[in-house]
């Protein structure tokens, strides 16, 4: 089992998450974070952390999210680890809680 980040994180990136990860399993793209399924040990640290409410335990996603499984695994291979703690995105506000950001995510 790992915890999955999903669409709510694109064009937020809050980081509040990465800071109290033990192993270090998140990995970070221009506006949006993912979490290494290999890496996480599904300690549930990072849910409640996250101000955008975007991480989930993957047999607890949302309806409609499940697409971000995959997006996870796919991006932690090609993108940088990220182990401390950085300003969101500078318009994180305007787009916290607003569906429909998938065009948006930047690979």
């Amino acid at each position: 089992m790992t915890f999955v980040v999903t669409e709510n994180c694109i064009q937020c990136k809050y980081t509040d998450c990465v800071e109290v990860c033990p192993v270090d399993c998140f990995y970070e793209g221009p506006n949006f974070l993912v979490i290494h399924p290999d890496e996480c040990i599904d300690c549930a640290l990072c849910e409640p952390e996250c101000p955008a409410e975007a991480i989930f335990s993957e047999d607890e996603l949302p309806d409609g999210q499940e697409p971000f499984i995959e997006i996870n695994a796919e991006l932690a291979d090609v993108w940088p680890n990220i182990s401390e703690k950085k300003d969101p995105l500078p318009d994180a506000e305007e787009w916290d809680g607003k569906s429909g950001k998938m065009d948006k995510l930047e690979r």
